[in-house]
């Protein structure tokens, strides 16, 4: 049972009917109990407290027969009247099972409610390390296993967070074994942890290893940067870079590492509302977080928290090319959400943005042969529209051309597909695909 609050609030309060009825005839004003400091096993006198203070000012103010009117209330629905510390057990519990697979988002803002209480709750990265731990006291006490965990690359990933922050001096050989598994990946950030895990031990060997890992692929030696030529200064070079980007506290992870993560473990619900959570507590100065969450939105098919996303990073951007470009990204995923008309109104805006405004009209003239000193014309160099985001955008119009036409949207479809014509018509190099979707709306949009 999910309750919902005027007041922009929601939290699972029974795990069915009769036990959310159970818990709010038995705990009358149940809704101050989650914002105390109170815990289903504390101690008796302080809840004793607590539930007397609560219903005496109940009964002072407005039901003055409470404990009749509860007990008859019970009894002709057939519920129990169960001790109160059960109930705030069970109410706490429920509320503990909000989040992620209960999570209420407002349908027209996407925005979260916010939780119903002020329970304490278990960080993001604990629910997405507790797999890697696993993994990593069986790699610890049998090495048969280790080919199974370090040939899965989602595994792979998680033990090595796991094992960054649970050291141990008798874990080289498997760092070993992940880090010649991950390199397979190629420049990942894994790759660059196991690395790092390895010559935290200093050994010769692991520094001819990791020489020899750079050498051969220009993205690991640029992933590795600033790697010592001796293997005297190797200790010191893992310390700098751990000191930097990894450490031993989870907590000073960024959030985005476990989402990420989350979802490559199929954990999609965890990893959706805690970004939804990210999201919402997003501001001016986020601009950087926001492309990143359209990303992981995308990721994970929740188009319509990318687009809330890419909305607001595109409102934040002050350059013309980096605006537009936002835009039409905007179109992208509004049309691939089924949102086709908004799709076209925010391509529209990108390629008015990108353009800019107009020139300003030539003068007369008579006034041109007595200006002594005119203007020089601009020089005309290549636009956008000449380079790979004018092919996307030119793209885009035949893909909203293509799937205007299914909804009746002719109007829109004919203005899409002879925007897009008159974009090809300036290419000097289209791509492929570019040809393809014109082709394909052209067929679509003709008479029949």
């Amino acid at each position: 049972m999910l309750y919902a609050s005027s007041e922009g609030e929601a939290g699972l309060i029974g795990t069915s009917v009769d036990e959310a009825l159970e818990i709010l005839f038995g705990l009358p004003g149940w809704h101050d109990y989650t914002d105390l400091d109170l815990v289903a096993d504390g101690d008796d006198e302080a809840l004793a407290e607590a539930f007397e203070r609560v219903e005496d000012e109940i009964r002072n103010s407005y039901g003055p027969e409470l404990d009749a009117d509860r007990d008859r209330l019970l009894s002709a629905l057939g519920l129990r009247r169960l001790p109160k510390r059960e109930l705030l057990r069970r109410l706490q519990e429920s509320l503990l099972r909000t989040e992620p697979e209960f999570l209420l988002v407002n349908a027209d803002e996407g925005c979260a409610y916010a939780l119903l209480d002020r329970l304490r709750r278990a960080p993001l990265w604990r629910a997405v390390l507790a797999p890697g731990r696993a993994d990593l006291v069986r790699m610890r006490a049998d090495r048969t296993c280790w080919g199974a965990v370090a040939d899965d690359s989602v595994r792979r990933a998680t033990v090595l967070r796991a094992a960054q922050y649970d050291r141990q001096p008798g874990d080289l050989q498997l760092l070993r074994v992940l880090l010649q598994q991950e390199v397979r990946r190629g420049p990942t950030e894994e790759l660059r942890l196991a690395a790092v895990l390895v010559a935290l031990h200093g050994k010769t060997e692991d520094h001819t290893l990791l020489r020899s890992l750079r050498a051969a692929d220009p993205d690991v030696r640029f992933l590795l940067g600033g790697f010592p030529d001796s293997a005297r200064a190797l200790t010191e070079w893992a310390a700098d870079f751990d000191s930097s980007n990894y450490g031993q506290d989870p907590h000073d992870e960024a959030d985005l590492t476990w989402t990420a993560l989350a979802r490559r473990q199929g954990q999609t619900e965890l990893a959706r509302a805690a970004l939804i959570r990210i999201l919402d507590d997003t501001g001016p100065r986020d601009e950087a977080l926001l492309g990143s969450l359209v990303g992981e939105f995308s990721s994970l098919g929740d188009l319509g928290q990318a687009i809330r996303a890419r909305r607001l990073h595109a409102s934040l951007q002050d350059d013309a090319g980096r605006r537009g470009a936002a835009l039409a990204d905007l179109a992208s995923l509004q049309r691939r959400h089924g949102e086709v008309e908004a799709a076209w109104q925010s391509l529209h805006q990108a390629v008015a943005v990108l353009d800019g405004p107009p020139p300003p009209p030539a003068p007369p003239a008579d006034q041109r042969a007595l200006d002594l000193d005119p203007p020089k014309p601009p020089c005309q160099g290549v636009t956008w529209r000449g380079l790979g985001l004018g092919v996307r955008v030119a793209e885009e119009y035949f893909l909203i051309t293509q799937a205007a036409l299914p909804l009746g949207l002719h109007e829109v479809a004919q203005a899409a597909l002879r925007s897009g014509e008159a974009m090809l018509d300036g290419l000097s190099h289209p791509t492929e695909n570019l040809r393809r979707a014109a082709e394909a709306a052209r067929t679509l949009a003709a008479p029949r």
